[in-house]
């Protein structure tokens, strides 16, 4: 799974985009890109990161959708999207 919105505020909750279910142990070789509304990559997370706090080019990213691709493991590919809310 993963969350529909995050809020990188600093408060300690939902801080962080991250797939949840996977981990060192788990799809430890899956790959998380992130993206814009124009396609341009933000992020590259593997499945034990910490997530993508909004942060690209050491700039906080404005509230807005954002798009995921995940290349699993076992070969599926996952697309989505989420909310960045400050």
């Amino acid at each position: 799974g993963f969350p529909k919105f995050f809020t990188p505020n600093a408060d300690g909750i939902n801080d962080t985009w991250q797939l949840s279910g996977t981990d060192a142990t788990f799809q430890p070789t899956s790959r998380i890109f992130i993206f814009d509304r124009y396609g341009k990559k933000l992020a590259e997370l593997n499945a034990y990161d910490e997530g993508w706090n909004g942060i690209y080019n050491t700039r906080p990213l404005p509230s807005a959708d954002y798009w995921f691709k995940i290349n699993l493991e076992n070969g599926r590919l996952v697309k989505g999207h989420f909310s960045l809310k400050r």
